[in-house]
């Protein structure tokens, strides 16, 4: 007679521990498409920037539109409780980090100002840039409407972990179907790692979903809670659900990995793992445009009573051009990050993302430490 069966384990992988096959036939790099669409909005290349205060205020928003992708603010950061967020800004940067999640809890104590909320979406629209704005469930319903009649593209409703059934106190949670029916722009919802809650998520309405939960360099949910699934068995997950709802529906939700992406590599697995784009914080925290001033800080950081995530000292590496084309001199795959997508489009005979999904893709625990032993002593 066999053990007693409780539960079955299933090895998920990480960008570590996979690798991208090369595909019988290449191509030159500057044949291929990098367009990513959310909605009815194309953008030139697969990238978004990350709700993070550090990351993305209204003036990184218009860069990132210029350079091609789309950042996302948040509007339950900073710069909608304060008229004048780049003092709370320099006072986080400078604080100790002994002090600093206390002095993050105070500063965003302050309320929401909703006057801010509509200047900021204004003032990235004067740019000309599409504007792309973040809000958590419990404040779509206030923020929403006055984000979207300042003239907000496309909404991201986003928590730590998403489902389509949130079960709550309260007479009536949020649907995402009611929200997207009302706002009438594109609606991105995260965050989600399995495939499941993807394929429910997607039956809402939405144009898009987050994948990942716990991944980014600033966020400590997985160390605090355990929750979490690693990025390329999410995203395969997820880029399966969206496969199966377009299939019953015609109807395409766009896939977005985000967090844990660290270099060039990282993206490229990502998109083969089945991603239409990524969402990338901590390496736009190191542009020298960037609002952090060197760091970065997890959105949940601040939580009153459990604080999931931390003030990292990420450092300015170059501008955001040279992260995301180059010119670099950069060897480890943290900048021109769009032309390593362009290379492995190439290598695998992709003429766009849709193609380079369908690249294989091989389990590889040994692909950073083949053959590198020099590399590895020097660092």
């Amino acid at each position: 007679m066999g053990a007693p069966f409780f539960k079955e384990i299933r090895r998920a992988y990480g960008f570590d521990e996979v690798a991208i096959v090369p595909g019988l036939v290449t191509i030159n790099p500057d044949m291929a498409s990098t367009q990513m669409t959310i909605g009815d909005h194309a953008f030139d290349i697969p990238v978004l920037a990350s709700a993070m205060d550090a990351v993305v205020s209204p003036s990184f928003a218009s860069l990132m539109h210029k350079k091609g992708g789309l950042g996302v603010l948040n509007l339950e950061g900073i710069y909608t409780r304060y008229q004048d967020p780049y003092t709370a800004l320099e006072e986080i940067a400078s604080a100790p980090q002994a002090e600093v999640t206390a002095l993050l809890q105070k500063i965003y104590s302050e309320p929401i100002q909703e006057h801010l909320v509509g200047s900021c979406v204004e003032s990235i629209k004067k740019t000309g840039a599409t504007c792309a704005v973040a809000v958590t469930p419990q404040n779509t319903k206030r923020l929403t409407p006055v984000a979207v009649e300042a003239g907000a593209d496309v909404l991201v409703i986003q928590s730590t972990v998403t489902t389509a059934r949130h079960v709550s106190r309260s007479y009536k949670g949020l649907i995402f179907a009611e929200v997207i029916q009302q706002v009438k722009v594109p609606v991105v919802v995260g965050n989600c790692v399995s495939y499941n809650t993807a394929l429910e998520l997607m039956e809402t309405g939405i144009s898009g979903l987050l994948v990942g939960v716990g991944p980014g360099a600033a966020c400590t949910t997985r160390e605090v809670v355990g929750v979490g699934v690693p990025q390329v068995t999410a995203t395969l997950d997820c880029a399966a659900a969206r496969e199966e709802y377009f299939k019953r529906t015609g109807k395409y939700v766009t896939v977005i990995t985000d967090g844990g992406i660290r270099t060039g590599g990282d993206l490229c697995k990502a998109i083969v793992a089945g991603a239409d784009g990524v969402m990338l914080g901590t390496p736009f925290a190191q542009a020298r445009e960037a609002p952090g001033g060197g760091f970065n800080w997890g959105m949940a950081n601040s939580h009153p009573e459990l604080p999931r995530g931390t003030r990292i000292n990420v450092g300015t590496r170059g501008t955001l051009k040279e992260i995301l084309y180059g010119p670099t001199s950069a060897t480890d795959g943290t900048q021109n990050l769009i032309g390593a997508l362009k290379v492995a489009l190439g290598m695998c005979g992709a003429f766009n993302i849709k193609e380079l999904q369908k690249a294989e893709m091989i389990i590889a625990p040994s692909i950073k430490t083949e053959g590198k032993i020099f590399q590895l002593a020097r660092d």
